[in-house]
């Protein structure tokens, strides 16, 4: 992410780009809220799905950017607020990025346009329970966008995966630019770490106690 502190006729704000996350633009923060600050924007809009996201500086701290996220499923709508800290130079990745993903309990493998559309990955939840495991791969189909579930431990020996899932694979695979049979070792490799429920167990924990702290 890129943060730029700006002024605009003595009023504070900050532009944020974030070209390798999934939001296709530059994103202006007013400290005011008035022009040209950004405010709520359509994300992504999907007949299943619409994201709506908002930056606007925290009226408890100004030192954070709070990032909103509405988003709507037919009836529900879910929202989430998480923070972005705008007050120093952001200098090492490793030693809070990073280390947060190593136990996020969410997990996406994807392939976007230089729109930020997605087009072809994976993701899944951490957590399923041995057996239960499972994951979304989705790629385009030529007419619509395919998305389908399969457990992990389908994937557990490469040897006995049916054809026609290896199939479908292979279609995300060529999509997300990998060589050949790529995507599918990343899957296996995947469903033999995700069949360690103590280690999967751990690793939830230690993400609860993060949230936990966050409160």
């Amino acid at each position: 992410m890129v943060c730029v502190q700006i002024t605009v006729d003595g009023r504070p704000g900050v532009l944020l780009a974030d070209p390798g996350y999934h939001v296709p633009r530059v994103v202006t923060v007013m400290a005011d809220r008035a022009y040209p600050h950004t405010g709520w924007f359509t994300q992504s809009d999907e007949p299943q799905c619409r994201k709506e996201y908002s930056y606007a500086f925290s009226p408890h701290n100004g030192s954070y950017v709070e990032w909103r996220e509405r988003e709507t499923r037919g009836a529900t709508v879910k929202c989430q607020t998480s923070l972005v800290y705008v007050a120093r130079p952001y200098l090492d990745g490793v030693n809070v990025t990073e280390r947060r993903n190593l136990v996020y309990n969410f997990r996406s493998l994807l392939a976007r346009d230089q729109k930020g559309h997605l087009i072809a990955g994976l993701y899944f939840p951490v957590g399923g329970r041995g057996k239960d495991a499972q994951f979304t791969l989705f790629f385009d189909s030529g007419t619509e966008k395919q998305k389908t579930k399969y457990k992990f431990n389908t994937f557990i020996d490469p040897d006995t995966i049916p054809d026609s899932i290896s199939e479908e694979v292979e279609l995300c695979n060529a999509q997300m630019n990998y060589k050949e049979g790529e995507l599918r070792n990343i899957i296996c490799k995947l469903a033999k770490v995700l069949s360690n429920q103590s280690f999967i167990d751990q690793v939830l924990e230690i993400n609860d106690d993060i949230c936990r702290l966050c409160l």
